[in-house]
């Protein structure tokens, strides 16, 4: 039933402290419609009157009738019949976020604009730590056939406001950061240190209502699945690709220079079997 709450606040601006509120409805989704003002409250971590002032930002007239509205939307959310055993849903899950992410995908301007701002940042910092990294090391390692330099930030520390510095002082004018549940603190503060930087901050993130929103100038979201022990990152991967190809679409002459200069070199090493 997630989704169905995030559906309430799309299109409502709402302030960090009330995204926080969105986000925890969504995460405790079926619970949450049976929870007190106050329970919510300390779930999300805010005082009991962010509650309400979020209920009101919704359009209800307070919390009891959003709660109302969360309830109706956890007895309209009922499996099929015929959806299958568990292993089975959380595939189909899987493909409704899929179908989510090509709904959105629309607005094809929105990702061009992502990916000229990528292609033209050299170098290219991608910031994936700890669930996120291996994502970041998926996209940068096809990103680096076409752009000339990708630098992954999978290691977090002391070392990575270094790694910030240094490839803003190289002459980067982005980043593109995986931001994914549980967000790692640290995550967190490196998009800060990286809009301190002078950094441009496009995030990649499971909801648009994540932490990630507060700290990035672009967010494109794709939901991760959770109905297994770990979550799923079908939607995201998927998403990250497409920025790819939107880098490329961003230059697609130096794309196809590359392109042949690889296989060229891949074909003369004897690289691959086929």
């Amino acid at each position: 039933m997630n989704e169905e709450v995030l559906n309430l606040v799309r299109g409502v601006r709402l302030t960090p402290t009330q995204r926080r509120i969105a986000h925890c409805l969504a995460q405790h989704a079926g619970a949450a419609a049976y929870l007190s003002a106050a329970e919510v409250a300390e779930l999300a971590g805010v005082s009991q009157p962010s509650v309400t002032r979020f209920a009101i930002a919704l359009g209800h007239d307070g919390y009891p009738a959003l709660r109302r509205r969360l309830r109706e939307l956890t007895a309209t959310a009922t499996e099929p019949d015929d959806a299958g055993n568990e292993l089975q849903r959380a595939v189909r899950a899987e493909m409704d976020n899929l179908d989510r992410l090509a709904g959105q995908l629309a607005d094809r301007a929105r990702i061009a604009e992502v990916g000229k701002l990528l292609a033209n940042s050299r170098p290219l910092p991608v910031l994936g730590l700890r669930a996120a990294a291996p994502l970041a090391a998926y996209f940068a390692y096809f990103a680096a056939k076409v752009h000339p330099d990708v630098r992954v930030l999978d290691d977090g520390g002391s070392l990575l406001t270094d790694r910030l510095e240094q490839a803003a002082a190289a002459g980067a004018s982005a980043l593109l950061a995986f931001v994914l549940p549980r967000y790692p603190r640290e995550t967190l503060d490196a998009l800060r240190e990286a809009r301190d930087a002078g950094l441009t901050v496009v995030a990649i993130t499971d909801s648009p209502v994540s932490p990630a929103t507060d700290h990035a100038e672009l967010v494109l979201s794709a939901a991760v699945g959770t109905d297994l022990v770990f979550d799923l990152h079908t939607a995201p991967m998927t998403l990250a690709m497409v920025v790819l190809q939107a880098i490329c679409d961003a230059s697609p002459a130096d794309t196809q220079t590359r392109l042949e200069a690889f296989e060229s070199s891949a074909a003369r090493r004897q690289l691959f079997l086929s």
